[in-house]
C-alpha cells in the first residue's frame, strides 16, 4: 500500500517525541545527580563544621583543663616541699606564680596564673600576667596594676563567667605565703582590643589617678568572638599571711 506524506510524518513523529521525552528525563537526571552530589557535599561540610565547634568549644576545654591541673599540682608541690624545710629555690615563672581565686566565676573558681599572655600560654588553661605592651607589676609590689588575662571560650575558657562580677566583690590572689585580697571598684564592659590603657599602672580608665595597689581581669568579649575587651579592675583591702592549713580567707568561704 502506497504510503503519503502525511503518513511519513506521522511515522516520525512518535521517534521525535519519544527523544525529546528521553532527553528530558536525562538532563533531569543530570540535575538530579548534581543537587544530590551539592546535597551530600553541604551534609558533610557541617558535619566537618560541627566537629570542629565541638573540638574548639569542648576538647579544647577538656585538655587544657588537663594540663592546668597538672601545672598547678606542680606548683602545690613544690610549695608543700618548702613549707617542710626543702630548699627555698627561686620563683619559677614558668610554672606559676599563684592562683586566682573568683568567687563570682564559680564557687571554688581558681586557675593558676602564668607569664605571659600570648596564645600558646592561654591556650594552657591558665591566665597570663601582661608582659606587654605594658609590663604587670606583681602582687607584692608596693605599688602597680597586677594585669592578667584568659581565655573567655576554649581551651579552658577560664574568665568564661567574668560578667558575673559585680561591683565590691571579692578576687583573691594567693601566692605560697600570702592571700592578696582585692574589690572590685570598677568593671568596664566594652572595650577596643587596642585600648591597652586598661592595664596601665595607674588605671585612669578605672577612674583612678594615684598609685596603689590594683588588679585587672581582661578578656574577649562577647562570647565566642574577640572583637572587644572586657575589663574587671580591683583594688587591694588587705593581706593574710598563709598558715599551715592554708586556710583561705573569708572571702572564699
Amino acid at each position: 500500500m502506497a504510503t503519503t506524506e502525511h503518513d511519513n510524518d506521522t511515522e516520525v513523529a512518535p521517534a521525535t517525541h519519544r527523544r525529546r521525552r528521553e532527553r528530558g528525563r536525562n538532563g533531569r537526571g543530570r540535575i538530579a545527580a548534581t543537587v544530590s552530589f551539592i546535597g551530600e557535599l553541604l551534609i558533610t561540610a557541617g558535619l566537618v563544621l560541627g566537629l570542629f565547634v565541638v573540638y574548639s568549644l569542648w576538647w579544647t576545654n577538656v585538655i587544657a583543663d588537663r594540663q592546668a591541673q597538672q601545672e598547678g599540682d606542680k606548683v602545690r608541690q613544690h610549695w608543700a616541699q618548702q613549707a617542710d624545710g626543702g630548699p627555698p629555690g627561686k620563683l619559677d615563672t614558668a610554672d606559676g606564680i599563684g592562683f586566682l581565686h573568683v568567687p563570682a566565676m564559680g564557687r571554688n573558681f581558681e586557675v593558676l596564673v602564668t607569664k605571659g599572655t600570648s596564645v600558646d600560654v592561654l591556650n594552657e588553661g591558665v591566665a597570663g600576667y601582661y608582659t606587654d605592651p605594658v609590663k604587670s607589676a606583681m602582687p607584692w609590689d608596693k605599688t602597680g596594676n597586677f594585669t592578667t588575662a584568659a581565655h573567655r571560650d576554649g581551651h579552658g575558657a577560664k574568665f568564661h563567667n567574668i560578667d558575673k562580677i559585680k561591683d565590691g566583690g571579692p578576687i583573691v590572689f594567693e601566692t605560697r605565703d600570702t592571700w592578696y585580697v582585692y574589690k572590685v571598684y570598677d568593671i568596664l564592659d566594652q572595650t577596643s582590643k587596642y585600648n591597652v590603657h586598661v592595664i596601665d599602672q595607674i588605671p585612669k580608665e578605672s577612674g583612678r589617678t594615684k598609685p596603689g595597689r590594683y588588679i585587672t581581669l581582661t578578656t574577649c568579649t562577647p562570647v565566642f568572638t574577640s572583637e572587644y575587651r572586657y575589663v574587671v579592675w580591683g583594688e587591694l583591702v588587705r593581706t593574710e599571711k598563709v598558715d599551715a592549713k592554708r586556710t583561705p580567707p573569708t572571702e572564699l568561704r
